[in-house]
């Protein structure tokens, strides 16, 4: 069995509230997507694969941008309920979900997850940012503290638009550039606020799955390595040597131990080798992307069995990375 850890889905009734309203990140990306909201489609998409299944998730845009703090909540349960429906009818191919979090909701959503995780959900999903916010900000601190407690894995999906410019002197982001390049940078920044934050020195039991092995991440090991060992050489105007000190171990390490990562990495060859490379196996979990390939569904899927399945891997490790690590971080077992 693979289980496909990361891939996305607008549930029926949220999707036709969105449209109906007008809003426009829900608009030219999506609707030429089929497979993102008709179940029909998505169950011949997944059928298409043989032992293979998919975990569901919503993808963008963030709540946060579509609603006022005291209808976020709404809009979470809305899409929550929806995956929880379909996985109830369809567990086959659907055998899990991961609830959305209502971060910008007055209690940081942590009612809302503890309602979803309570309702089937395996964990919950988060953006690299709330609207701007960063994650280390104290207002989000509760929903950390209570991930900690219940130890529910949390999926950190980045998010940035062309409101990001390029170059301090410009307003936007020209060619995408906040997507293609932007992304990969927002994943690491954000992994980096929670590290040096101590956000994971504080709450040391959560479990953190982060989208695209991590962006930029495995890239950079010289830097995040040899490089923030020296944390503070480079800053004059405050001391970082003692932030550096106050960290419970090598910046490194947190980077390493502390984040699962998954696969989707559009199907590339060199960024799936690099990613193996940096990760320890065990913190490494398949996942496509799906269904955002220009074949709108099946490509990524494809490619990235592909790639793993050509790597050099023996069949323990490979089921390790199809499901067993999945298993692990869920605390779930769905193949017997």
């Amino acid at each position: 069995m693979r289980l496909d850890a990361y891939t996305h889905f607008i549930p029926k009734r949220f999707f036709d509230m969105i449209v109906a309203s007008g809003h426009k990140d829900i608009g030219k990306r999506v609707r030429e997507i089929p497979s993102i909201h008709d179940l029909d489609v998505r169950m011949r998409i997944v059928d298409s694969f043989p032992d293979y299944a998919q975990i569901l998730s919503y993808p963008m845009p963030p709540l946060e941008l579509m609603a006022k703090p005291q209808e976020i909540e709404d809009y979470a349960k809305i899409i929550n309920d929806g995956f929880a429906e379909i996985c109830a009818r369809h567990g086959d191919r659907f055998p899990g979900w991961v609830a959305q979090a209502p971060l910008g909701a007055p209690d940081a959503g942590v009612r809302e997850c503890e309602r979803a995780l309570k309702n089937g959900a395996l964990g919950v999903q988060i953006y690299t940012n709330v609207a701007g916010k960063p994650l280390d900000r104290p207002e989000f601190a509760p929903f950390f503290e209570a991930m900690n407690k219940n130890r529910k894995p949390i999926w950190i999906h980045p998010s940035r638009a062309a409101n990001f410019p390029d170059y301090v002197d410009e307003k936007k982001s020209l060619y995408e550039i906040w997507w293609t390049l932007g992304w990969s940078y927002e994943t690491a920044a954000a992994m980096s606020r929670l590290v040096f934050s101590r956000t994971l020195d504080r709450n040391p039991d959560l479990k953190i799955i982060v989208h695209h092995f991590g962006g930029i991440v495995p890239m950079l090991e010289g830097r995040i390595g040899p490089g923030w060992d020296q944390l503070g050489a480079r800053t004059s105007d405050e001391d970082l040597g003692v932030l550096r000190k106050s960290l419970k171990k090598r910046t490194l390490a947190y980077f390493k131990e502390n984040f699962y990562a998954d696969t989707a990495v559009f199907g590339a060859d060199a960024a799936t080798a690099c990613g193996l490379a940096f990760y320890p196996l065990e913190k490494v979990v398949f996942a496509s992307d799906c269904p955002f390939d220009p074949e709108k569904g099946p490509g990524y899927i494809r490619e990235t069995l592909r790639i793993l399945d050509s790597a050099n891997l023996t069949k323990e490790q490979r089921n390790q990375i199809y499901f067993k690590n999945f298993e692990a971080m869920v605390g779930k077992t769905f193949v017997r």
